[in-house]
């Protein structure tokens, strides 16, 4: 029997570089260790290319990384692929219109993703009493979408589409909920109305969730943890009091000293690189 204190995310040297032995090599992580508790919600920052999406994929499994360990409620999911990791995972993307299949109606996408990992047919799934449960799984974002079940997925607006998004990957409750960018393209009252459903969802079920976001105020408000990345690599780890004291401007104050490291760190690279020319 698993001990009761077995984290619910638990990655150790995780490492993956592309385009190895080109010109073009880049190490998008670097040997990242993360531990998440149950019920943590951390939201990652990091500029374009620092390796937090990368992150995202490689605990997804869309992303096969070379070496390190991830395990997910204690188990070893490495070398999972990434439609068996669903059964654990429930992850929203971006594009509002690339989790759903927009020919589908509303109750057949819910239906789809309430048996994510288990074999049982759409027919099944779509008996009277799931239809009931899915009908009141819809009224809990308060968008009066469970008056159109019926309705094809692609006649929604990208808000409505992307906070159903939100309840499918949590209708089967997944060890733990990754959140690529997914309120980053919405427009700002759709947005903050997908920000208050998470918040809320994510509270209520206690789910361990990662946020990526290029917002830091979205960073200050949300989560009792943030992890800004900086050359696949973890940089800063802010939680407890720090997380809570947190502000915008001390966030930037930290990706200020990364930049500054960074041109320290510059000269030293360019006059290596000229002595081996």
């Amino acid at each position: 029997e698993r001990p009761m204190t077995e984290p619910a995310l638990d990655i150790q040297q995780l490492a993956h570089t592309f385009n190895r032995g080109t010109p073009y090599e880049t190490t998008a992580l670097g040997g990242v260790d993360l531990t998440l508790e149950p019920g943590d919600f951390v939201v990652v920052l990091g500029s374009n290319g620092s390796g937090k999406s990368t992150l995202l994929n490689a605990i997804a499994g869309s992303l096969m990384a070379e070496s390190g360990r991830i395990r997910v409620d204690g188990t070893d999911v490495s070398r999972w692929p990434a439609h068996r990791r669903a059964r654990l995972i429930g992850r929203v993307f971006q594009d509002p219109f690339g989790g759903t299949a927009a020919d589908m109606t509303v109750l057949e996408n819910l239906a789809i993703a309430s048996t994510r990992g288990l074999r049982r047919g759409l027919g099944r799934a779509l008996a009277r009493a799931r239809r009931e449960e899915l009908a009141e799984a819809v009224r809990r974002l308060g968008l009066g979408l469970e008056n159109r079940l019926d309705t094809p997925m692609g006649l929604l607006s990208g808000g409505q589409r992307q906070a159903l998004t939100l309840l499918m990957a949590m209708l089967v409750r997944p060890g733990l909920l990754l959140l690529d960018e997914h309120t980053a393209a919405l427009d700002p009252r759709s947005a903050e109305l997908l920000l208050r459903l998470t918040q809320t969802f994510v509270s209520a079920e206690r789910l361990t969730t990662m946020m990526v976001t290029h917002s830091m105020p979205q960073a200050v408000r949300l989560g009792n943890r943030i992890l800004i990345m900086h050359r696949g690599v973890v940089a800063f780890d802010l939680s407890g009091p720090q997380k809570r004291r947190a502000r915008v401007e001390d966030l930037l104050a930290r990706f200020e000293e990364l930049r500054r490291s960074d041109m320290l760190d510059d000269p030293a690279a360019d006059l290596l690189r000229r002595a081996y020319v």
